[in-house]
């Protein structure tokens, strides 16, 4: 009996497995994972070109660190002059507030944009090359805030929400139920073809990020990199990527069969997550993004300069240990999987009612 069940699971994933992957009201899907691979393309080319002109224009004359941080706010454009006479490029804009200028100078190691009102400075924005450290935070907090939050979020609540509702409002879900399979075996069969297919996209997308964010780093950094905590900081996000999709799946997958309307569950589980951070300690443990954030490998918030909105999304009080965190999303993606097959016992179709 076991053994036809298996058969049957097999059976039913192999339908739904090319619906999960290819189909089109779900393209959107591959561009919110190739959003953030693109953002760290784009990361990566603006470093190199800022290394090379950076590099280029200091062959001539060469300005030190030290005398890009000699100035400071208040100071006159006479000052500034006197100090770094050769600016590498000067713009002017006349405003209602007065007359802008821009000052821009480089070192080899950073970009120095002074901004003066009427002949004050007013503003100093440094700009240095990229470092493996500030790398790391920076893909922390697009992984935590942007892709978990987001792009995973997303895109699992349009594949397992449609997994049965999809099929309600295309009036095919009736072919399954008269088939001569049990339901429950139906419900396994679609989850994991709505898991494999979410797990491979975003963790694709995980492991191509690091890989496109890295490629600019010196050969030598990224091997030091590599050979310490690299490899396994790549398996962690790629997995918490994939543990997303567990968790969230189990919910989306059962919201999509009790509820009509998909935007009910999507707006509340979203606002739950996002306020996870300031929630009790026992209902903290209550969502899936507390997990998830408790196997991240990079704290974010081991940086002065992440904003106090970032920060608080990002916080995570007394985080699980990463056997719990496992443990604990599987067994609950266990659960509400179950709670879902037996719900499907009694499910009526009533497509004139959709």
């Amino acid at each position: 009996m076991t053994g036809m069940w298996l058969k049957q699971v097999w059976a039913v994933f192999r339908l739904e497995i090319g619906k999960s992957f290819f189909s089109k009201r779900g393209l959107w899907i591959y561009l919110l994972a190739l959003a953030p691979v693109l953002m760290f393309f784009g990361h990566g080319w603006v470093a190199k070109r800022d290394a090379a002109r950076r590099s280029e224009y200091n062959q001539g004359e060469t300005v030190s660190r030290e005398q890009l941080h000699s100035l400071k706010r208040g100071m006159l454009k006479d000052q500034v002059m006197t100090r770094l006479p050769n600016p590498r490029s000067q713009r002017t804009v006349e405003t209602k507030a007065g007359v802008r200028e821009f000052l821009f100078y480089s070192s080899k190691e950073e970009d120095l944009t002074v901004r003066l009102l009427d002949g004050k400075v007013v503003g100093l924005q440094y700009r240095g090359e990229c470092n493996l450290d500030r790398d790391k935070i920076m893909f922390g907090t697009v992984y935590q805030i942007f892709f978990l939050r987001l792009a995973v979020f997303f895109g699992c609540v349009f594949v397992f929400l449609n997994l049965f509702r999809g099929e309600i409002l295309d009036k095919s879900l009736h072919y399954y139920f008269l088939a001569p399979v049990r339901r429950e075996i139906v419900v396994l069969g679609k989850y994991l073809a709505g898991l494999v297919a979410t797990c491979v996209i975003f963790s694709t997308s995980a492991a191509l990020q690091l890989t496109v964010l890295y490629l600019h780093l010196p050969k030598t950094a990224l091997d030091e990199y590599l050979a310490g905590t690299g490899w396994q900081d790549a398996f962690a996000y790629t997995g918490v990527a994939a543990l997303a999709c567990v968790g969230y799946g189990s919910v989306f997958l059962l919201a999509g069969m009790i509820l009509r309307n998909p935007l009910i569950p999507a707006v509340s589980i979203l606002l739950w997550e996002s306020i996870n951070s300031i929630l009790p300690a026992v209902l903290r443990k209550a969502s899936v993004i507390y997990y998830l954030k408790s196997m991240c490998p990079v704290e974010i918030l081991s940086r002065e300069d992440v904003p106090p909105v970032l920060a608080m999304l990002a916080v995570n009080v007394e985080p699980a240990t990463p056997l719990v965190a496992i443990g604990g999303l599987c067994l609950v993606a266990l659960c509400v999987v179950a709670v879902a097959a037996v719900y499907s016992r009694r499910m009526e179709i009533n497509y004139a009612a959709e």
